[in-house]
């Protein structure tokens, strides 16, 4: 039941007329409810960015320092608040849908209070105490991406300019903080690996460019509104240049600088997290965290051991069927270096090829979705500074269609992107119906608790990315065989994580061993399989989500298509699957059980 609803029926009540009050059952709904209005409105204001990644601007000017102490205390003291909150209520007197909010809010808790004994403090980007940003995730590079004017910050009108100019400020103290954990994570010997840290200098010098057109920090007084008055444009444009040089440039100098002078000498050799003190028993967390499952490590790498066993058989297949004469390694090297497979000249090029994978698949995303999202989708180029680090990936629009969801696509040299690369897949996965479908249709649904509209469990979301590779014959793809091939590396690749994951974090393997075993596995160039090891290395657990997810899902379909036969219909089934967003596995399962029992 709703607020609204609820509200009229009290007054009803109360006004005498002849209705009946509303049974313990709806006020508990209701309650419930409000209550989790109240932990969302409460978490807006701890976390702003979320905030503006949410497209609610109240909070577009905070910057909160989320990697001391206090802030910890702070947070902890919120969720231990919200899980006392949410376990007064009784789950028998609770409908279908406040039912499964209350298993997906009580499970939140219980893990967030978990990361906070662990020291990790913004689970969703793996910053704790000890160790506040790496080369992947993290503030600094999230502020270059704000800060270019073409990412989730708004630069509408002057009040925008303003809020970023006070975001802007206040990095400063965030980087001193920062540089205060990594120091305290030198004394307790928690620290990042070497190699890893050898790329985040160039990172943070990539920022320190006083070249206005060089420095991506100018990119917002580079496209002021066409509102804007002379007058108000140098104005804002003087103010812009005192706070990049005031706050940024040194900001970033002082990171690059003790990053290279003080805490490479300190980084570690060794890969994974087991080396750390409490490493193991951090990537059991991790695991449960990202996968959303009690799988063990020994039972992940099993599994990605037969996926990729499962995959090359295939792949040996395909490349037989090409007429290729050569083992399955030399065949990789082919697609790899042969220039037939490098036809692009410029970065749109790119871009253009996968626009057209778009127009491919859209007459069969009908047969296949009731429902479509309503928010606009565009294709980029990821930004220079962190294409070197960056895979390809999607970042959400925002609910109230001022932006668009966009697949960011990194171009380091077009003239060698690969065809043979698995674009196909990639955009099923990153773009449409992928995370585009996904997220846009859970941000889009108001009936649901904001905390559920804005929510992300890795292995539902990039679960049902890799089950969307999986459509892409259905959809009217991989017709040519070399890109099928590129569709099984993507799918081996996720193989591959299981494997390299669990073996770094638990089984000793090395880096370079990691980055070997990707190489012989996948038709990946050895800048590739760097930079995915070193992902890996820094977000334990996170690359697991993928194919554990998928591997639910189409079990799922699987299930109801033979237990269900001429009922089964698959646009119904994916309707369902995203109708209620993201949630934990075993909250999926449940609740598509629940759905094909209607049928029978």
């Amino acid at each position: 039941m709703n607020k609204f609803v609820f509200t009229t029926l009290v007054l009803l009540v109360i006004t005498g007329c002849n209705q009946p009050a509303p049974t313990t059952a709806n006020m508990d709904n209701a309650a419930l409810n409000k209550m989790f209005d109240n932990y969302y409105e409460d978490r807006m204001k701890l976390y702003p960015l979320e905030a503006t990644q949410n497209g609610d601007n109240r909070y577009n000017d905070q910057l909160r320092i989320y990697i001391t102490e206090s802030y910890k205390d702070t947070v902890q003291n919120f969720y231990k608040k919200y899980l006392n909150e949410v376990e007064k209520y009784d789950t028998s007197t609770l409908d279908e849908n406040d039912l499964i909010s209350y298993k997906i809010f009580d499970r939140e808790m219980k893990m967030q209070l978990e990361a906070l004994d662990l020291n990790i403090v913004y689970p969703s980007e793996m910053a704790c105490l000890y160790i506040p940003f790496q080369q992947f995730w993290g503030l600094p590079i999230t502020m270059g991406q704000l800060g270019s004017g073409e990412g989730i910050q708004p630069f509408q009108t002057e009040n925008d300019y303003i809020n970023w100019l006070s975001r802007m400020k206040q990095f400063s103290a965030w980087s001193d903080s920062a540089i205060i954990g990594f120091k305290k994570g030198i004394k307790a010997n928690y620290v990042l690996p070497k190699a890893i840290v050898l790329k985040m200098v160039p990172q943070m010098e990539a920022m320190t460019l006083t070249d206005s057109s060089k420095n991506i920090f100018y990119g917002p007084v580079k496209m002021f509104p066409a509102s804007f008055s002379d007058s108000l444009k140098k104005e804002m444009f003087q103010k812009y240049v005192h706070a990049i040089n005031t706050y940024i440039i040194p900001s970033y100098k002082k990171l690059g600088s003790f990053l290279k002078d003080e805490y490479l000498p300190a980084a570690r050799t060794s890969t994974g997290y087991s080396a750390l003190p409490g490493g193991e028993k951090i990537y059991d967390y991790l695991i449960r965290y990202w996968t959303t499952t009690n799988e063990t490590p020994d039972e992940i790498y099993d599994t990605g051991l037969e996926q990729v066993k499962r995959t090359r058989e295939e792949m040996e297949r395909i490349k037989n069927e090409t007429g290729f004469k050569g083992d399955l390694k030399a065949f990789f090297e082919y697609m790899r270096t042969d220039k037939e497979f490098m036809p692009y000249k410029t970065s749109e090029d790119v871009l253009n090829a996968y626009r057209e994978i778009q127009k491919r698949i859209d007459p069969n995303l009908k047969k296949m979705f009731g429902r479509i999202p309503k928010t606009h989708f565009e294709i980029r180029q990821t930004e220079a500074f962190r294409a070197a680090s960056a895979s390809a990936e999607y970042n959400p629009g925002s609910p109230d269609g001022s932006r668009p969801g966009i697949f960011y696509v990194p171009i380091l040299d077009a003239t060698k992107f690969n065809t043979t690369s698995g674009m196909e897949s990639l955009f099923l996965h990153e773009a449409i119906p992928g995370h585009h479908y996904q997220i846009s249709l859970q941000q889009e649904d108001t009936s649901l608790p904001k905390f559920r509209r804005f929510a992300w469990y890795g292995a539902m979301g990039e679960g049902w990315a890799l089950y969307c590779e999986s459509l892409g014959k259905e959809l009217g793809l991989y017709t040519d065989p070399y890109q099928y091939m590129g569709a099984l590396g993507d799918d081996i690749h996720r193989g591959v994580r299981l494997v390299v994951d669990v073996g770094m974090h638990l089984k000793g393997m090395t880096r370079e061993e990691a980055i070997k075993y990707m190489m012989d596995n996948e038709a990946i160039s050895e800048q590739g399989a760097t930079a995915e090891i070193e992902r890996y290395m820094v977000i334990p657990g996170q690359a697991l989500s993928y194919k554990i997810g998928a591997l639910k899902i189409r079990e799922l379909r699987e299930k109801y298509e033979t237990q269900l036969g001429d009922k089964f219909k698959l646009s119904d089934f994916h309707d369902e699957l995203l109708k209620d967003g993201v949630m934990p596995l075993d909250i999926l399962e449940s609740k598509m059980d629940a759905w094909a029992a209607k049928f029978k």
